[in-house]
This record gives C-alpha cells, structure tokens and sequence, in this order.
C-alpha cells in the first residue's frame, strides 16, 4: 500500500497534506490520532469510497476501485438484532458475493469452500449455522474477521475491530488478524484509540493531529516530545509494564487524545 503527496481537505480544512506512507506487506501499521483527525477518511480512500485531493494511492502494485477483492474491511464491532435470521455462514458469504457476480454449479460449490476454509481459518464452524442474532460480540466479530478474508485480500483494513470487546475478545481477534499477516503476508492498517491490545504486534505508527502527522515506530512516535510537537501543548508518555500511558494537558480533551490524569 502506497501513499505519495497525499493531501484530504474538506473546503478550507486540511486533514493531512504531504503525506508519503508505504506499508509494506506483512507490515502491521497501526492509526492514532484524536476525533476529526481523518482517521476514517483515510480508511474510506484506502476502500475508494473517497478521492484525494491530490497526491497518488496504489494497492497490492494497482489504483484503488471501489469493491476491490485485493482489499479485506473489518469493521468496528457492533451487536446484531436478536432477531435476525441471518446464519454465520451466510454473513461470511457475503464477503464473496460482493466481489463476484454470476451464478452455476460450479461457482456455489467454490463458495461453499471458501466459506468453510474461511469459518475454519477463524475458529468459527461450530456456530456457522447459528443466527448472527444469537452470538456474542466477540463470536460475531470473529464472523467478520473472516468475511474480510474469505476474497484472500492482500490489504486488511481494520476500523476500530476491538472497540466494546473485552480483553479476552480483544486477544482473539488480535491473534486472529496477526495469524493472517504472518501467514498470508498480508499488509494490516489498524485505526485504534488505544494502542496497547496490539503494541506487541504493531510495526510502525501513523499519528494523525489536526493536520500534522507523524510516522515512525513505536519508539520514534510515541513520546512525549513527539506528541507535545503534535497536539501543541504538553503531553507526557509513560512506559508502565507492558503499557503506554499518554497524560495530556485538559485541553487535549476527547476520546481519542490524550486523557487528563489528575
């Protein structure tokens, strides 16, 4: 995945501009940034749902369209309606079908394949059968993970994925998008508020600051005189354990930025 002299502005605002990023496959990148950083907008140019502004985008060596199979999408998690009919199997199936038109014999069976080796790959046969409805935010996460493989993407952009999971549920499906990079070579962008569920498997860092970025690892982006640079005001890292505590001043209040530890 190839970005050169991107540039996303809205009217007179500016998400980013000049930005040249490469991500490579296998490569784990993992997005930060507060609220209305272009977090989002990123990942809809990366689908094609959005254009540059200016600047050059390539995936897996070719211009990005709209549907791609070369590019797999896991979502943020969210719970289905208890009363959806909708099995496992099927929610994966649509994966497939977005990519393919037709029908025959032959291209069911080759479906039926790819949804059993992908229901496989993620550990999720035993509920193929069950209504989406029916399954936990964790087992109708996992269900996602493999419609996002089932086309075999060399990209897999991740909005969000372990948002309202608990910790063993953002383990799993951590692994899972890990296990998919590693063995498929696939290159991962990870859009995240909270860096630490994936700090061990994350290669380099994106962080988005109105307007400003940075790019680099772990170790290069997140201190305290990178991200004072970035937000303007002072913010101090902290390396807790296996953890990174980022405490901001008040005003770099939201969600996403660094919180105000008293």
């Amino acid at each position: 995945m190839s970005l050169r002299g991107a540039r996303m502005a809205f009217g007179d605002r500016v998400l980013w501009e000049g930005l040249d990023l490469d991500v490579q496959p296998g490569e784990f990148l993992a997005v930060l940034g507060p609220n209305g950083s272009g977090k989002t907008t990123l990942l809809k140019v990366l689908l094609g749902l959005l254009p540059l502004t200016t600047g050059s985008l390539q995936v897996a060596g070719a211009a990005v369209s709209r549907g791609s199979s070369r590019i797999g999408y896991i979502p943020q998690q969210t719970s289905a309606d208890p009363g959806l009919t909708l099995r496992g199997c099927d929610l994966v199936g649509l994966g497939w079908d977005g990519h393919r038109m037709g029908v025959g014999l032959g291209r069911r069976e080759r479906r039926r394949q790819r949804v059993e080796a992908a229901l496989a790959a993620v550990g999720a046969t035993e509920y193929a059968r069950v209504p989406v409805g029916r399954l936990s935010g964790g087992e109708l996460q996992r269900l996602r993970v493999a419609q996002a493989l089932i086309g075999d993407p060399a990209v897999l952009l991740c909005d969000e994925p372990l948002l309202s999971l608990d910790l063993a549920h953002q383990r799993m499906i951590s692994t899972l998008i890990d296990e998919r990079r590693r063995t498929a070579d696939s290159a991962v962008l990870f859009v995240t508020h909270e860096i630490n569920p994936v700090l061990s498997l994350v290669d380099k860092v994106l962080y988005l600051v109105d307007g400003r970025f940075r790019i680099g690892t772990c170790a290069e982006v997140m201190t305290s005189e990178v991200l004072s640079e970035l937000y303007r005001t002072e913010v101090d890292v902290f390396h807790v354990r296996d953890r990174i505590v980022v405490v901001g001043a008040e005003d770099c209040g939201g969600h996403h930025s660094p919180e105000r530890i008293p």
